[in-house]
């Protein structure tokens, strides 16, 4: 069994656990469902590309950084240029919660990313509920179908959609409605980056469609790299979390 094996086995009995604790019709009755959201779309194209993520901990990476608050370190993504912000709401294996969105959601206004993993539509209504703009769906986790019902119950809800990939295979899960298409640096599976699998991939995505370089982008030249095979956005997480600073790295790569 692969780590993602794990994860989804967990995340089923989470889901189990909280519908029976939660119901639809309460979650729609929160304080965030009824906003407008911000989109990613319009954000990628008038800001830097760079979705900055909140991440303490990856079960490749043990502990990142838990000595920081979402706040501290979102706030300055938003201050010098961020596109959006990613924030994983996985306990177990990433060590995030729903509070980690709700304790930033009032206080920046670029979109959010709700990085988890996907498998049940009732987690559509708790990203709604926390303050979420988008949503990520990763193929590895589930059927063409279940993308393509996703996706638009996601725009249903006026949710954005970050569809991520990692293989040719993973191809025929895109479809015309999906907002982006991620591609992982990172296998899940291992855990091996390979920056240039992710640029023979992207060469064989529809023209129309937003492009995002995702994880194991680890340096300025990384980032000058994939920008020149043209991908439209980068979601950078570790990078930042271990110290780099932001806005030092803004400026470098936009010499």
């Amino acid at each position: 069994m692969t780590i993602l094996d794990k994860i989804i086995e967990r995340k089923k009995q989470e889901v189990a656990e909280a519908k029976s604790k939660i119901s639809v019709e309460q979650l729609k009755g929160s304080e965030f469902f009824a906003r407008s959201t911000f989109s990613l779309k319009e954000t990628l194209k008038k800001k830097s590309g760079i979705i900055g993520e909140f991440k303490k901990k990856s079960p490749s990476k043990g502990i990142i950084n838990d000595k920081v608050s979402p706040l501290e370190v979102v706030s300055q993504y938003e201050k010098f240029g961020a596109s959006a912000v990613s924030i994983l709401t996985d306990k177990d294996f990433f060590g995030g919660s729903f509070d980690d969105i709700l304790s930033v959601r009032n206080h920046i206004n670029i979109p959010i990313l709700r990085k988890d993993f996907m498998i049940d539509e009732y987690q559509f209504y708790e990203a709604k509920s926390i303050g979420a703009d988008v949503i990520l769906l990763i193929a590895s986790c589930l059927s063409p179908t279940q993308v393509s019902d996703y996706t638009e119950l996601a725009h249903s809800l006026n949710l954005e959609v970050l569809l991520e990939i990692h293989s040719e295979e993973e191809l025929k899960h895109i479809n015309k409605n999906v907002d982006f298409v991620g591609i992982n640096n990172r296998n899940l599976k291992n855990f091996k980056v390979d920056l240039q699998h992710s640029v023979e991939l992207k060469n064989q995505l529809p023209n129309d469609i937003f492009s995002i370089a995702e994880s194991g982008i680890y340096s300025e030249d990384d980032f000058k790299f994939l920008k020149e095979k043209g991908f439209d956005g980068f979601l950078m997480g570790e990078y930042f979390m271990r110290g780099n600073k932001f806005s030092e790295f803004i400026s470098n790569v936009t010499m």
